[in-house]
């Protein structure tokens, strides 16, 4: 079977989370994507714990699908097997910072000129230009120039480190597969490529989408635990006596009395949409005793059979286990190479075409490297004479 994206031939020169996770999406729904690998720098997520049979199950996972060729790029001759590949590969996604790839003769102006189709994704920290475009960053240093780490967490405690990495994915992966395939729209009308700028920082600004729009129009600056939406009304999690959490967001009246009824607090019901702030935490805290005369397991019982948005918080093994996950078939079997298989997240992107089974998780650096290079009609000794010039790996 193959996938939507079957037609695509991709360059991935991306490493760490970004560019991995947007063509690992890719690669799910069909596109052929090669990476370009250095065979003597370490990607870190080749190393990062935990690992399964020797293997980083993160490099496994965010590398599933893809090939793997190893060329040093300050090479000459690396750079010439770049150049054939894209003959037939027009698109190409990397996340250096500004510069790196110029440096190295493998700048957009400079591939566009070997072929005009080619559509070059740069998924960086601030972007190509302004005072920031070679400042060194990480997810937590985005969230926090973008503005929403200021009105994330608690007022006593200030703002919480995510469990996720949101302007890495949300910003940088998202984005960047959003982008690239509206520039394949573009390229199918004009036949000509372009270069996608794409700064985590200001795709993580634009998700500022509610609490922005309210301060843009109206000067509204948000704090922590001040809006709707934030802790700063009942909309909230809730301890359970036994020290587990369930999530409340029972925002319309017809949820907010079934919640108040089931706790047998029918009488605050009204009080669910008072704008007056000191109502809402004192209906925070009278929800909060509710909950908190019950077990986990009864809080469960309760409101899992009616339909007032209280859901439990899930430990990832749970959620793994959770009948409405599984049913949605989001964990899938992909094989190593040694024939068996590794549990991994399965894309949750759905078509009623259906998508191609994975093929493979994260392969070794250059591992098909001989293979793509017989594909562009190296013969065995010029491969043999790439190797001795350690152009490839």
């Amino acid at each position: 079977m193959q996938g939507p994206l079957a037609s695509l031939k991709i360059l991935d020169f991306s490493t760490l989370l970004p560019g991995p996770f947007a063509s690992l999406l890719l690669a799910d729904m069909g596109a052929e994507v090669l990476r370009i690998e250095s065979p003597t720098r370490m990607d870190l997520l080749r190393v990062l714990p935990p690992h399964d049979q020797g293997t980083s199950a993160s490099h496994a996972y965010l590398n599933r699908n893809k090939r793997s060729l190893a060329l040093d790029l300050k090479q000459p001759q690396a750079l010439e097997v770049v150049k054939q590949l894209l003959q037939d590969h027009d698109i190409l996604l990397e996340q250096f910072r500004p510069g790196v790839m110029e440096r190295l003769g493998l700048g957009y102006e400079a591939l566009k000129a070997i072929n005009p189709r080619l559509i070059y994704v740069s998924i960086t920290g601030y972007g190509q230009t302004g005072p920031y475009k070679d400042r060194a960053g990480h997810d937590i240093n985005y969230l926090a120039l973008a503005g929403l780490a200021s009105y994330t967490g608690r007022e006593d405690s200030g703002p919480l480190p995510l469990g996720i990495q949101a302007a890495d994915i949300a910003g940088g992966s998202l984005h960047g597969v959003i982008g690239l395939l509206a520039a394949v729209i573009a390229r199918q009308h004009t036949g000509q490529g372009q270069h996608l700028d794409v700064s985590m920082t200001d795709c993580a600004f634009s998700l500022n989408a509610l609490a922005g729009a309210g301060y843009l129009a109206c000067g509204v600056e948000p704090g922590r635990e001040e809006q709707m939406l934030n802790g700063g009304s009942f909309y909230d999690y809730y301890r359970s006596r036994d020290g587990r959490w369930m999530s409340v967001g029972s925002l319309e009246p017809n949820f907010m009395q079934q919640l108040c009824a089931a706790l047998g607090r029918p009488e605050l019901a009204a009080q669910g949409l008072s704008p007056r702030p000191e109502q809402q935490q004192a209906l925070k805290q009278a929800l909060q005793i509710e909950f908190e005369k019950r077990d986990y397991s009864e809080l469960c019982a309760l409101f899992g059979v009616i339909d007032a948005c209280v859901e439990p918080v899930l430990s990832l093994s749970e959620a793994v286990a959770h009948p409405q996950l599984q049913a949605r078939q989001l964990v899938t079997q992909v094989p190593r190479a040694d024939g068996t298989t590794q549990a991994q997240m399965a894309c949750p992107l759905k078509f009623s075409g259906g998508l191609p089974a994975p093929k493979h998780i994260g392969a070794a650096v250059g591992a098909h490297s001989d293979q793509v290079l017989a594909e562009l009609g190296y013969s065995v000794e010029q491969i043999a004479e790439l190797r001795r010039a350690k152009a490839i790996a």
